[in-house]
């Protein structure tokens, strides 16, 4: 548990504020201090299109005023929200016909068996098919991106990239995140008891988590996702501009029967596009947000990322100097709109883990029962313990009390008239005063859940506030490099006009002592 806020404060934190000082010395080699948007060249798509001037009494240059396309935004969130209901019906649908039909077709050992349990097939192949829609719905919110960012025409390529990356981080965060929120925070939360269940649209039930939580398939999830996003990351990088440039160059040489200089094949290159490194950055912050929303229920994820970004350096390194012409390099101040994106996943992580901790962990429950419900007034041990545990999360249900909408075939219970073993809830039992009901030590769960999120929100928050207030934006020697070049400026400047005030003043007095002289 330490370790693990240690990580979090880590990510959150060290790693935003070194990253202000890395920037803050790159923003003075590269001289970019004082860099005003107003240096930066109008788009020649701007001057193009734009018809309606409005003059800016500061700059005196044009502005255009921005208008979004609300009708690409509604359904490309339908579109994401179409494609999670579908994994969850699949899901409903995949674990009826495994439960039914995998343990007559596994012929296998004992271990096999035990591990390949219809709950795990569900969630395997269930992230599989949830990774290859993530990849394709991927290729159609960059197309709706790009057309509502040329809908809104920036001025300049930084405004252009700005509103670009706001966008399409806002498609891939719910494209990528929302199938492990529903499972991490939705699934198996609302299901209700046997004899209740709860419904959605009157007919369809609402899916259930593993007797285990749903912790294991959250990790499932992840790990696909994370590892499955990296591999195809990587191969499409090295393999599409490879596989053009051979074609490219075949035909070129078929053409041509003359040997082609250097500069001929550099310039059969692939290009660089108008977005430079835009996807670079765009993958980088999308591994960001896996590595830190989530490391609570998957603490491989930074290794993983580590891994994948020392493959990642070398083959962009490859890509960079022999698939793609050169770069021209253009200026700009800082990170642009990366930077409140970085800060924002930072802040969202510190709640996101901390409800995974409460709410899909058992680790609140197990610490309730053993200093609470394991000793009097509510348990019967002398000492705290763990013992009972697993049987305190396990509530009694009668049969008879089953409604004809969910009651089972009557040969599946046989003799029996109670079920205990498969109705995992904090409920008081059947003949109670209030049966079915939710009891003491749910609502001590609940709230020891919900007091554990808010201190450790506030104390991550309050360690991250004075880290920041400790380690400043810029550091010692960035500042004294900067106040050392204005000094040796206004120095210049002064001996300069000193110097022509010499010079002016010399003629001045050369002229008074000619009079004078001509005088007498």
């Amino acid at each position: 548990m330490v370790l693990l806020i240690l990580s979090i404060i880590w990510i959150v934190t060290f790693f935003l504020e070194f990253w202000k000082r890395r920037q803050a010395e790159l923003e003075y080699e590269w001289d970019t201090v004082e860099y005003l948007e107003q240096e930066e060249q109008v788009r020649p798509e701007y001057e193009a299109r734009c018809t309606h001037v409005v003059m800016n009494e500061i700059t005196q240059v044009r502005n255009i005023l921005v208008i979004g396309d609300g009708y690409c935004y509604r359904h490309a969130i339908l579109l994401i929200i179409a494609s999670v209901v579908g994994i969850i019906v699949y899901r409903l649908s995949v674990f009826l016909v495994f439960s039914a039909k995998l343990s007559q077709h596994i012929s296998g050992t004992e271990a096999i068996r035990k591990y390949l349990t219809p709950q795990t097939a569900t969630s395997v192949t269930a992230s599989l098919i949830s990774f290859v829609v993530i990849m394709i719905l991927n290729i159609i919110y960059e197309k709706v991106a790009i057309l509502i960012t040329d809908f809104e025409l920036p001025r300049t390529q930084t405004e252009y990239e700005n509103s670009l990356t706001t966008k399409m981080f806002l498609f891939q965060f719910v494209n990528y995140y929302s199938s492990c929120f529903y499972i991490a925070f939705f699934k198996g939360k609302f299901v209700g008891h046997p004899g209740s269940p709860v419904y959605w649209l009157g007919k369809y039930r609402n899916e259930e988590c593993d007797p285990g939580g749903c912790l294991l398939e959250l990790t499932t999830q992840l790990a696909i996702i994370v590892g499955g996003k990296a591999i195809w990351n990587n191969i499409q990088e090295v393999l599409l501009p490879l596989a053009k440039n051979l074609i490219g160059r075949y035909s070129a040489a078929a053409r041509s029967e003359k040997v082609v200089p250097r500069w001929e094949h550099d310039y059969h290159l692939q290009p660089i596009g108008k977005l430079g490194l835009f996807y670079e950055y765009l993958e980088m912050v999308i591994q960001f947000g896996f590595v830190t929303l989530f490391v609570a229920s998957f603490p491989l994820a930074p290794l993983l990322a580590l891994i994948n970004n020392m493959l990642e350096i070398r083959l962009d390194a490859w890509k960079l100097t022999t698939q793609f012409r050169r770069m021209v390099p253009q200026k700009a101040q800082d990170i642009g709109a990366w930077q409140p994106i970085l800060q924002g996943i930072a802040i969202l992580a510190v709640v996101t883990n901390a409800m995974i901790i409460a709410f899909t962990s058992d680790m609140i429950p197990r610490l309730v029962y053993y200093w609470s419900f394991s000793v009097p007034p509510y348990g019967s041990h002398s000492t705290h313990t763990m013992k009972g545990y697993i049987n305190s999360t396990l509530s009694v249900f009668n049969i008879s009390d089953f409604k004809n909408a969910s009651k089972p075939f009557s040969p599946w219970f046989g003799n029996q008239t109670t079920c205990r073993q498969v109705y995992r809830d904090l409920r008081y039992p059947p003949g109670h005063q209030h049966q079915y009901e939710h009891n003491i030590y749910y609502w001590h769960v609940i709230a020891a859940k919900l007091a554990f999120i808010i201190v450790m929100e506030h104390v991550i928050y309050f360690v991250k506030f004075i880290i920041s207030y400790v380690i400043p934006d810029v550091s010692e020697k960035t500042k004294s490099k900067v106040k050392r070049e204005k000094y040796l400026t206004q120095k210049l400047l002064h001996e300069n006009d000193l110097k022509g005030v010499k010079k002016n003043m010399g003629k001045i007095a050369d002229k008074i002592i000619k009079g004078a002289d001509s005088t007498f």
